[in-house]
């Protein structure tokens, strides 16, 4: 089954969300230099003069006041406005379902009688209910910088249709979950357990997870980021980024000379296992302050990062250096030191210049704040308030 869920949500808010969205920076600059206020004065203007005669006085400031602050906020209908709060809330309660389902405590007979079998079918048919509830109001909000993890979230469910079907769920063609729950019993706890894994965070339940916990950091109320997180994550970033190159590099594994000048077959391990265990420290330091953001350019490079982590955890094992629940690394000296560097050259050739390149990006989203002020707040304003880094881009 082969859905594109990310092209669905492309036209979520086709009304208020793309007209403000496309325009909504040109029409903020031109309101902050004053330019869109001189134009409006001028068109204005002609009619001061019979508004003035009719009615001893101009009406002109009061028109250009109203017309300049429905451009700072504009407003969305109140269906919208309603799937906003709904999205927000089922965000919420679907995050706790997949906890739920990520408890090992779900999955085991209890005294008070209740089967793991029957746990099972309730957490999993609170998370459908969830789940659903969350595609639907999604489709008529106007939280764009939530929405964008929700299609991420409907296409990860989409790629893992035929393990879900095992399980009994059903993924309909609008993005919906359908439960058979008779095949869910006959397929058992311990398959959904291994489907939900949180002990795996390439399984599905753990994708699903750092989804929610994605959109769930993406503020509805627009808020941008502090300068303290924006500085902590900016700062590990760019230092994630010189040691992934530096990683990467020729040079790094130049052979050490002897006194007299001669190349040996030797390589300086301390100095990179230096810039290993700096890789290591900035890489934990820029998603312990990165996550928190709510840009999701910084959310989006991160989670990038994470899966290219994930799918090399078997060679950095090899290396030393271990993945933990959470996604961060731990480096072991002597066992990095006994690897063989031209090995770990080749590996970080790929990876290292991955990450280095991906975290360069979070440096970018965090110097910029270019997507900070991105989101409708959930009375339906467009919030325009943003830090002085992102007021001096616009």
């Amino acid at each position: 089954m082969s859905m594109n869920y990310s092209s669905m949500f492309a036209s979520l808010g086709s009304g208020a969300s793309s007209a403000a969205g496309s325009n909504f920076l040109t029409d903020y600059a031109a309101i902050k230099n004053g330019s869109y206020g001189r134009l409006m004065k001028s068109y204005y203007g002609a009619a001061k003069a019979s508004s003035a005669a009719a009615s001893g006085k101009s009406g002109t400031s009061n028109v250009i006041d109203k017309i300049l602050e429905e451009k700072k906020n504009p407003k969305v209908s109140k269906e919208a406005q309603e799937a906003n709060a709904k999205l927000t809330t089922g965000l919420s309660s679907l995050k706790t379902s997949v906890a739920a389902l990520q408890n090992e405590k779900t999955f085991e007979d209890t005294v008070n009688g209740s089967s793991a079998a029957d746990k099972t079918v309730s957490a999993m048919k609170a998370y459908v209910e969830n789940y659903n509830n969350v595609v639907n109001a999604a489709k008529n909000s106007t939280l764009a910088n939530k929405t964008a993890y929700v299609a991420n979230m409907m296409s990860s469910t989409a790629a893992n249709a035929d393990k879900l079907s095992e399980i009994g769920v059903t993924v309909n063609s609008n993005g919906t979950l359908d439960l058979d729950v008779a095949k869910l019993k006959e397929a058992g706890a311990s398959k959904v357990q291994e489907l939900f894994s949180p002990d795996d965070i390439t399984s599905y339940g753990s994708t699903v997870a750092s989804r929610l916990q994605f959109a769930g950091a993406a503020s509805s109320t627009g808020a941008v980021d502090s300068t303290e997180t924006t500085n902590k994550a900016g700062s590990s970033a760019a230092a994630l980024k010189a040691d992934g190159k530096a990683l990467a590099s020729d040079k790094l594994y130049e052979k050490v000379k002897d006194k007299d000048g001669n190349e040996t077959d030797k390589y300086d391990i301390d100095k990179i296992f230096a810039t290993a265990k700096s890789f290591v420290n900035n890489y934990n330091g820029m998603f312990n302050a990165g996550e928190s953001s709510t840009n999701s350019g910084v959310l989006a490079n991160l989670s990038y990062i994470r899966e290219k982590t994930a799918s090399s955890e078997d060679v950095l094992k090899q290396f030393g250096i271990s993945v933990d629940q959470k996604g961060r690394l731990k480096i072991d000296e002597d066992t990095f030191k006994k690897s063989d560097m031209s090995q770990v050259q080749k590996f970080f050739k790929d990876y290292g210049s991955s990450v280095a390149t991906n975290a360069s990006l979070v440096d970018y989203y965090m110097t910029t704040q270019a997507n900070a002020a991105n989101g409708y707040t959930a009375d339906g304003t467009y919030n325009v308030q943003g830090s002085s880094r992102y007021a001096g881009t616009v």
